[in-house]
């Protein structure tokens, strides 16, 4: 059988208090994660301290060091 090039996607476990940026969504930002359910995931913005909760959406695409929150 032929193999084809598939991009594979893998849930990130978040952890309560754990600082995530995302990057190329509306939901684009620094946030701070405050809730976690087997379906949602409450996040809070560390500039505004505007809280959301969202259906489990976050994949991990890289780890790195950089300034939190990101100051645009």
């Amino acid at each position: 059988m032929p193999k084809d090039k598939v991009t594979v996607f893998t849930p990130v476990p978040l952890t309560i208090n754990q600082k995530i940026r995302i990057e190329g969504t509306p939901r684009g930002g620094d946030w701070l994660v405050i809730g976690l359910s087997e379906s949602k995931v409450r996040l809070k913005c560390p500039v505004s301290g505007r809280e959301v909760e969202w259906a489990r959406f976050c994949y991990q695409t890289e780890e790195c060091l950089q300034e939190w929150p990101k100051q645009e």
